[in-house]
């Protein structure tokens, strides 16, 4: 009968690379901690860490992917042609694709150099901010004089104030012209100065301009802001809002001066029947029509202004109150003549006017009692017939 044998406890191995999936390198190691599963040794923690000398394989660097001369050249010309993805490999397109330098990026076309030989004076203050003024070769008169290239009226500036004139040599020299109120560039009064782009130029008391050097599309801009601000879309006189500051305006000089000025307002007749049996094409051409007729019959002082739909407002300066109905007739016959062609119809044209004088306001005028007076007598008008004036 065998003997039997106590068991033997043997001590547990020590675990080697091999275990880990690891091959040992003799020459080169690299020791790091490894972490043990369970199965390997029961008797330690799963999380014992013991050193080993192993070998970690660095992969050698990736050749650069093999990219079409072309594609790799340098930025071609404007309009060459992308690299066709087609003929690269997956990693080769996926670099193409996102490396800026392999694209043919259109340049483009450099324009020749902007000249800044526009010279303008540009209205910084009252109701007239905003109004681009150009200055030519020679003198430019600014003044309330007619014979003023630059016309401003108002009271603190002399009928022929300051002188602009530009030299022979592209300068730009400021004068005074004996004015009573003075000239000022940057606040400091002046008889004779070269002018500077950006110098604000002082004109009287209530004036400011500021001096620019630009190009012909920035002169061009700043016309536009300045009739879009201030005139009407479609007939193009001035708008409302210009208008009620501009009446403002010339009621207060009015009354300060002891002058005349007046307000004639006028309202198209059965405007309404015109848009419901031609349309609203033809009502904007005679809208359109009305205005460049009335501007014609106008002075050049006079102030034309849409009020709203089809009624219209004048501010007529410098005449007495028999002389502005005769001024108000003027219109409304100006008007009636006309002979409007839509399409192959010809549309005839009247209005109502009514108008009213800030001598007939008594003590304490006001623009807005000058203006609901004048509106007063045009319904007046259109009462009594229409095409007619009530003044």
């Amino acid at each position: 009968m065998p003997t039997l044998q106590p068991p033997r406890h043997t001590r547990p191995r020590r675990p080697d690379a091999s275990d880990l999936g690891l091959t040992l390198d003799r020459k080169t190691t690299t020791e790091f901690p490894a972490v043990l599963p369970r199965r390997v040794l029961s008797e330690t923690p799963s999380t014992a860490r013991v050193p080993l000398k192993v070998t970690v394989p660095v992969p050698p660097p990736a050749p650069p992917p093999k990219i079409k001369e072309e594609v790799a050249a340098p930025l071609q010309a404007a309009g060459a042609p992308r690299p066709q993805m087609a003929s690269l490999d997956f990693e080769d397109a996926f670099e193409a694709e996102t490396n800026p330098a392999m694209h043919s990026i259109p340049i483009a076309e450099s324009t020749p150099s902007t000249r800044h030989d526009r010279a303008i004076l540009t209205v910084l203050t009252g109701v007239n901010a905003g109004q681009v003024f150009s200055l030519g070769s020679g003198e430019n008169v600014i003044g309330r004089s007619r014979e003023a290239n630059i016309r401003i009226d108002d009271v603190g500036i002399s009928r022929k104030h300051t002188r602009v004139s530009r030299m022979q040599d592209g300068r730009f020299i400021v004068e005074d012209m004996g004015s009573t109120n003075g000239t000022f560039v940057a606040a400091r009064r002046v008889d004779r100065l070269e002018l500077r782009p950006g110098d604000r130029v002082q004109v009287g008391p209530n004036v400011l301009f500021r001096f620019s050097l630009i190009d012909a599309t920035e002169e061009q801009l700043a016309r536009s802001l300045y009739e879009a601000s201030t005139r009407d879309a479609l007939t193009r006189v001035f708008n409302r809002k210009y208008f009620h500051e501009r009446i403002h305006s010339e009621v207060a000089y009015a009354i300060r001066h002891k002058t005349h000025v007046a307000v004639v307002m006028f309202d198209l007749d059965h405007f309404k029947a015109v848009n419901d049996t031609y349309g609203h094409l033809a009502g904007d051409l005679v809208l359109r029509t009305v205005a460049a007729a009335v501007q014609r019959t106008i002075r050049l002082e006079d102030v034309l202004a849409r009020y709203g739909g089809e009624e219209f407002a004048i501010i007529v300066r410098g005449i007495e109150h028999d002389k502005v109905a005769v001024f108000a007739e003027r219109v409304r016959r100006a008007v009636e003549f006309l002979d409007i062609s839509y399409e192959s119809t010809r549309i005839k044209a009247t209005v109502s006017v009514g108008a009213a004088s800030i001598t007939q306001m008594g003590d304490a005028p006001t623009p807005e009692a000058l203006l609901g007076l004048a509106d007063e007598r045009l319904y007046r008008a259109k009462d009594s017939g229409r095409n007619r004036v009530s003044a």
